[in-house]
């Protein structure tokens, strides 16, 4: 989708699916990072922040964020400076932007520092990223969302330069339709080349459907991680049966992989919108009430089983990490209760714990 020429646009149905996310994310990140003792700055930016807000009046990203903090229930505990910076660079955009962050800061905490600035993207993290290696420094810990129109200004170099900063994440749109749309396009080659930082996604050229979705999907996950991303979660909006985006989240921290998606099982269908999950075509359904958690038990035995007696945490880790869609609040009781129950796996508990519980310390065999 191009970007619209007029400073405030109408919000399409589907991009409510990307800050109902970042909304529950946001909720435990900024408590998390800034109540941390050794944090004393933390970052939240916007690398395509746009107006602010929608023609209907709708919030937009950055009012999101400042909403968060503004009405968090433990913002007198954030000890950290909270610095929102977001990045605009058409000047209309900018400057009504600049005017609904005068309108927030005095509703958000005294340690609280907000930049708007006209620019792109690349250029302002490019300086940022070549100002901390001059100074051998390393970012405070942020987390920088990238929702570009279309595949533009999203280099997978500057990614790698922000994930290099062990607690830096990254939340980014990937527009598979339009990607879909445009693949043989001549002038969308070096925005690809950049994207992918690499010349193999052009094999999907001569692929066709779901062949070429996977493998670009694929290409781009396994690209985050050699990036420096330890886990790298990739969510999928449908609208009925049809992919719309997704979204990529990218983290060097198990807790940061298992609270992502913790804030995506509470995103709900909302109209004809639905978020899936997984680590190939293996779709979960977020956010229902009834999940499927046979998905979650096969994922477990295949990790598990003849690997001897493991310990509770490693079950967790495993089920925290990017190879399960699952969170650890959904694996004791709807999962290894019932599968202890029905004897496919055994555990070695300390004297007196009780049955079908699962605490520290105790182990667990798949069978």
């Amino acid at each position: 989708m191009a970007a619209p020429e007029e400073a405030l646009w109408e919000r399409d149905d589907h991009t409510e699916g990307k800050h109902l996310v970042l909304e529950e994310y946001l909720k435990a990140w900024f408590p998390i990072l800034g109540t941390a003792k050794a944090n004393q700055r933390i970052l939240f930016v916007d690398g395509f922040a746009g107006p602010g807000e929608y023609a209907g009046g709708e919030e937009g990203s950055p009012v999101v964020a400042m909403r968060v903090l503004a009405e968090h229930a433990a913002r007198e505990r954030i000890n950290a400076e909270v610095v929102f910076v977001f990045i605009e660079k058409d000047a209309k955009r900018a400057d009504h932007l600049k005017g609904l962050r005068d309108e927030w800061l005095p509703k958000l905490p005294e340690r609280t520092r907000i930049r708007v600035l006209n620019d792109s993207f690349p250029s302002v993290m490019d300086e940022v990223l070549k100002e901390l290696a001059e100074e051998k420094a390393q970012m405070a810990p942020a987390l920088v969302m990238m929702d570009p129109f279309g595949i533009r200004d999203v280099p997978l170099t500057v990614i790698a330069g922000i994930l290099a900063n062990p607690k830096c994440e990254v939340y980014v749109t990937f527009m598979w339709e339009q990607m879909n749309r445009f693949l043989t396009a001549l002038e969308f080659e070096s925005h690809l080349d950049e994207m992918f930082d690499t010349t193999v996604w052009r094999k999907a050229i001569s692929m066709q459907g779901d062949e070429r979705r996977r493998h670009l999907y694929l290409l781009y996950r396994a690209q985050l991680k050699k990036a420096g991303a330890k886990h790298v979660l990739p969510f999928h909006l449908f609208k009925g049966q049809r992919r719309k985006y997704s979204l990529f989240f990218a983290t060097g921290h198990v807790l940061g992989s298992d609270r992502m998606k913790k804030a995506m099982w509470k995103i709900a269908p909302f109209g004809d919108f639905s978020f899936r999950g997984g680590t190939a075509d293996q779709l979960v359904m977020l956010g229902v009430a009834e999940p499927d958690f046979r998905v979650l038990r096969e994922a477990l035995h295949r990790r598990f089983a003849g690997a001897g007696w493991v310990k509770i945490q490693e079950v967790l880790n495993f089920v925290r990490s990017d190879e399960t869609m699952f969170h650890d609040s959904q694996v004791k009781v709807p999962v290894l209760k019932p599968m202890e129950k029905t004897g496919k796996i055994e555990v070695r508990r300390r004297t007196g714990q009780r049955r079908f519980k699962y605490p520290n310390g105790c182990r667990i065999r798949f069978l």
